[in-house]
């Protein structure tokens, strides 16, 4: 993609970057020219990561932090304005889901997603707007899920915390209206990465979501890049899904019921052996 070269030497912050989306995020804007500040809890893996990318004549810097830790996302965030003197676009992918039926659903596992998910996307959102306020531009694109959509099982804590980060998101927005801070979300369905594996795994998942429509990483990646070179507000991957369960959520009950069908035809098939 030609549009590609457009992010040459701008500053990049990404979260969730040793791993998964995060990652494949990272080394894209690398290869497109962007200076990338790499972020996450494992300063090892960042740094391997940061010397592949160098290793292609790319730049990056290792920032290792805990997102559900303000104080460790203030210093993040001064640490690459200090060190790039600014900070072009932000992409909060740094996400924990685990999955549980509601029933089993523990107040620490719940704690815990929403801490990383929602709480984390909100500091570095706030660290982040402080710094382009001042420069008077910048790009923020929080990874959501299409399970901020949709509640499904069983990843009902997990789409709790989804259903937050884009209210958040959309609030900031309007916050933001007739500024020319850019704020994305990004919706993805299930993506081939190490966290969405935990959930494939999940007694039932199967039965609603089947491992053949997963989809790889570089999909979000381009969506990525889109929402934030053409200053799209919302993108789904695959394209157009979240439009389709805004439009099933007028008739949550038809929906329930296609759900059902589909889980149940999908069972049938996949016990039918030639």
């Amino acid at each position: 993609m030609n549009w590609f070269n457009d992010f040459s030497g701008k500053v990049v912050v990404v979260t969730g970057a040793s791993s998964g989306i995060g990652k494949e995020t990272a080394l894209a804007f690398a290869a497109a020219g962007a200076r990338v500040a790499l972020v996450a809890r494992r300063r090892k893996v960042l740094e391997e990561l940061a010397g592949e990318i160098i290793a292609r004549g790319g730049s990056a810097i290792v920032v290792p932090a805990d997102v559900s830790k303000r104080r460790q996302v203030k210093e993040c965030i001064a640490a690459v304005e200090q060190h790039y003197g600014r900070i072009d676009i932000v992409i909060n992918s740094a996400g924990v889901l685990i999955p549980a039926t509601f029933e089993q659903i523990s107040k620490t596992d719940l704690r815990a997603m929403l801490q990383v998910n929602l709480f984390g996307t909100m500091y570095v959102m706030q660290e982040a707007l402080r710094v382009m306020k001042a420069q008077g531009r910048g790009s923020i694109v929080n990874v959501a899920s299409l399970a901020g959509r949709r509640g499904i099982t069983p990843l009902g804590g997990y789409c709790a915390t989804k259903f937050a980060v884009v209210g958040l998101t959309e609030a900031l927005r309007t916050e933001l209206d007739n500024s020319d801070i850019h704020i994305a979300l990004v919706e993805p369905g299930v993506i081939d990465t190490p966290m969405a594996a935990q959930a494939t795994s999940a007694p039932g998942f199967a039965e609603t979501w089947p491992n053949i429509f997963t989809m790889p990483p570089s999909w979000v990646v381009w969506a990525i890049f889109a929402a934030v070179q053409f200053r799209l507000v919302e993108i789904s991957v695959p394209p157009g899904s979240a439009t389709l369960e805004k439009i099933a959520a007028l008739a949550p009950g038809m929906t329930d019921s296609l759900l059902r069908w589909s889980r149940s035809a999908w069972k049938t098939v996949s016990n039918f052996e030639l």
